[in-house]
């Protein structure tokens, strides 16, 4: 049976003592991280710098811009090692409205989410960050007329928003669950509306990625791919009438 009820004012100041804690996670990550940030960040740029013509190589626009470079990849190096502790919280926040069978799955959940989230950043990095930046580039000084001048904070934006848009596709197995284990959706209606998926795919890469037919299709096919492992993992885990018997014992 799922715990009582609460009212809304301790849902409101549950959420606000997980949310300090994960962001007092962050911070203490951040602080570690940022005594590393600038070899961080030359192994970060490796794939652009790999890229970059000879005797290219990334450039600051303005004097700040190393600073808060660094500032930046500290707090994204940071998150990721942070990442349990913030699973964990997020766990803890939803875990009261469960019923105690489904509490079983809090560790499965943290382990699984943060290996999902890393192997999306490790398949985002290590295979399509080389093939996207490699394009980008000879694309932009084909002509050999125009020189490649990258900027740091230019760089790093983009393959933040990158890495984080192929963290979040790979959490999809992870969300298709909870909301089959819940009831909301099922694999029949996963597998019907397929198409509206697909759409969803290329808008997401759409949004999220440079305007490059190749950037947008790395971001749509793995979430495509991850939607039909997704309709499996309804099939399996998804509620059954069974469960919603055993919940009302």
């Amino acid at each position: 049976m799922a715990d009582e009820p609460l009212p809304f004012t301790a849902h409101l100041e549950e959420l606000r003592k997980r949310l300090i804690i994960a962001s007092g996670a962050w911070l203490v990550a951040f602080l570690a991280c940022y005594s590393f940030a600038e070899r961080l960040f030359g192994y970060i740029s490796e794939p652009v710098q790999a890229a970059l013509p000879e005797g290219s190589s990334l450039v600051f626009i303005n004097a700040t811009e190393p600073f808060f470079t660094y500032l930046k990849v500290g707090a994204l190096a940071g998150l990721l090692i942070a990442m349990p502790v913030i699973f964990w919280q997020i766990w803890t926040f939803i875990a009261p409205g469960l019923y105690a069978h489904e509490k079983k799955y809090a560790i499965p959940f943290v382990l699984a989410s943060c290996l999902c989230f890393g192997a999306g950043t490790f398949f985002g990095f290590s295979f399509v960050f080389p093939t996207i930046f490699t394009f980008l580039i000879k694309f932009g000084t084909g002509s050999g007329e125009i020189n490649a001048m990258l900027s740091m904070g230019s760089y790093l934006s983009l393959s933040t928003k990158l890495l984080l848009a192929f963290g979040l596709v790979f959490e999809l197995p992870i969300v298709i669950f909870f909301l089959a284990r819940i009831g909301i959706v099922d694999h029949k209606w996963l597998a019907k509306n397929r198409k509206f998926a697909l759409l969803a795919a290329f808008l997401f890469g759409a949004l999220l990625t440079p305007p490059d037919v190749f950037s947008q299709a790395a971001i749509a096919v793995p979430f495509i791919v991850l939607y039909e492992v997704g309709i499996w993992v309804a099939r399996f885990f998804g509620k059954r009438k069974k469960d919603e018997e055993e919940a009302e014992e």
